[in-house]
């Protein structure tokens, strides 16, 4: 998941003091931006993802427990059956799925059909949709293409042309034919944009489903009253749904199997509200209203003793702790159409080598941030440890650069633009240290401060010069990091910046194919020399999660795949 479509921002669970909330058993969920939409052919932020994911519903999800990730039917009967050398897929769906109340549905009942998931890959290729999910499908679904393409723009074109690869022979049996084998596939079926949708709320609204939920999942969208508030509610119609069984090592120590068999969702209501500085979250954490907390970089030392372990403090007032890695990480990205930035590579090469990124980890993460040493980050396969970036910091270096480049001392260059993908402190602060670091070689910077819709909508149009930039994977596979630096995916899909080569490109094309393995491993260290050679990313670290929660809130555990992990939860 894209964290500049989907940037990796701090979820904290809120629970309210009063009693009031107590006896309505209301979640309260802080999110530190602006919700940019809840539609889940364009959701693609962990922001909007928290609310998509508990409403709407896919045809596959992660098992909850498990690690390694574990793929498992949802609205799918079972794993499909796969033919034609991989090409081919057929997949039963459960019967008697509900979805939401909907005006769409003239007060009827209305149940999920195997149509449903054509008429949402119809949306992700329409291009008034404008979908960050297009580049999942481009070029892979038999005829996907030529209805983009003979589609255009034209409604009534979308609703009676077809996808020749996408058929439904009956009301419960999907069947999807690819034009090459593509191993990623059941992933994509686990993410948000192959949620179902019903035709009959793409006609109402006018494809648009950007404040809407219309899906089949355990919360059902009560009220949002702005992009900073918004209220999900228990879905009356929801089927039963029994919490796992079953789970790895870590759940069984942590008694995460207590509620086996118990029937889901647990939780009555859960209210999202914006808070974009972490000082009022800590504050919030420190007076009981919040359960759950990624620690914030000014308060870690009041969480965590020198050792890693919980301060006495915080230990008897009943909080834990839990330190989890993640697939997420962090650069700096350059737009590569920029004619000053993209088009010469030794002023990139300063850059490189002016930042400081041990300080900025140490100033902004505690150091619980590890450097970057690739650019694909530890817990997917083909992962090298022993990888090493050729920058370092090193401001004799950055001159020297910036000497090649043609502006000694920083001389004739104007000002570079770097946008902030926030408005809370923190952005302000990160900006400031990429500012003042660049002024000592000669770079001026300026900032551009933007809302999170905001920022993303720049992305969206190709408007960013220089900017932090992330990922949080999808699925993990190296398909997932290299498909946001190939020419097909350019913004508005997850390649913002606007990066293109055309060996990379057929390159990826062999990889993309490819189980795991010696070949692909191989693949994976040419493309990345090609990336480290042309530098369209400077890589700065990867995250990982210090989280506090309280002891009411049962049943959490972190995952940067999960994101329907609300149905789980259970306050005691």
């Amino acid at each position: 998941m894209k964290i500049l479509n989907i940037f990796l921002l701090s979820i904290a669970i809120l629970i309210s003091s009063c009693k009031k909330q107590d006896k309505t058993n209301t979640l309260n969920v802080s999110l530190s931006g602006e919700i940019s939409t809840i539609d889940p052919a364009n959701s693609y932020d962990t922001i909007s993802a928290s609310i998509v994911y508990q409403g709407y519903e896919q045809l596959y999800e992660y098992h909850y427990l498990k690690r390694p990730y574990t793929l498992q039917p949802l609205l799918a009967e079972g794993m499909p059956t796969i033919e034609n050398d991989g090409k081919k897929y057929t997949i039963k769906i459960k019967k008697n799925i509900q979805y939401h109340d909907d005006p769409a549905f003239k007060g009827k009942k209305r149940f999920v059909t195997s149509k449903d998931f054509i008429t949402q890959l119809k949306r992700l290729a329409y291009l008034p949709t404008n979908s960050n999910g297009w580049w999942l499908f481009d070029q892979k679904i038999k005829g996907i293409n030529d209805f983009r393409n003979k589609v255009g723009r034209d409604f009534s074109k979308f609703k009676s042309y077809s996808i020749s690869g996408v058929t439904a022979p009956d009301d419960h049996t999907l069947v999807i034919e690819l034009n090459d084998p593509y191993p990623q596939m059941l992933y994509t079926l686990a993410m948000s944009f192959t949620s179902p949708i019903p035709i009959e709320a793409v006609e109402m609204y006018e494809n648009n489903l950007n404040n809407k939920i219309i899906g089949t999942g355990p919360y059902q969208l009560d009220e949002w009253k702005s992009s900073i508030r918004l209220t999900l509610k228990k879905n009356p119609y929801y089927r039963k749904v029994f919490y796992p069984g079953q789970g790895d090592r870590i759940a069984n120590s942590r008694n995460l199997l207590a509620d086996s068999g118990k029937v889901m969702p647990f939780i009555e209501k859960v209210e999202y509200n914006v808070y974009k500085e972490a000082q009022t979250r800590w504050l919030n954490f420190k007076a009981k209203k919040i359960d759950y907390l990624v620690i914030p970089k000014d308060n870690y030392s009041s969480a965590v003793d020198p050792n890693g372990n919980l301060t006495p403090e915080l230990e008897k007032e009943d909080i834990k702790l839990q330190i989890f890695p993640t697939l997420t990480y962090w650069w700096l990205s350059f737009n590569m159409n920029d004619p000053l930035l993209g088009k010469n590579k030794n002023l990139r090469k300063a850059i490189a080598h002016g930042i400081d990124v041990e300080k900025y980890i140490k100033v902004f993460t505690n150091n619980i941030g590890q450097k970057s040493n690739s650019i694909y980050p530890p817990g997917i396969p083909g992962y090298d440890p022993s990888s090493k970036l050729p920058y370092e910091y090193n401001t004799e270096k950055a001159k020297m650069y910036l000497r090649k480049a043609g502006f000694p001392d920083g001389k004739g260059l104007p000002p570079l633009t770097y946008d902030v993908r926030g408005v809370s402190a923190t952005n302000r602060q990160q900006a400031d240290f990429v500012k003042s670091e660049l002024l000592k070689i000669g770079i001026n910077v300026e900032v551009a401060l933007n809302t999170f819709p905001g920022f993303l909508e720049k992305a969206r149009q190709g408007k960013l010069q220089f900017w932090q930039d992330g990922w949080a994977l999808d699925y993990p596979d190296a398909e997932n990091v290299l498909q946001l630096l190939i020419t097909r995916n350019h913004a508005p899909g997850p390649n913002s910046t606007f990066y293109s080569n055309p060996k990379f490109d057929k390159l990826f094309n062999e990889l993309k194919v490819l189980p795991n393995g010696a070949k692909k491993n191989e693949l994976m260290k040419e493309m990345e020399s090609i990336i480290i050679d042309e530098l369209p990313w400077v890589m700065q670290y990867y995250s990982r999660n210090y989280i506090l929660y309280h002891d009411r809130l049962n049943n959490y555990r972190h995952s940067d795949l999960i994101y329907n992990n609300f149905k789980y939860l259970r306050l005691k």
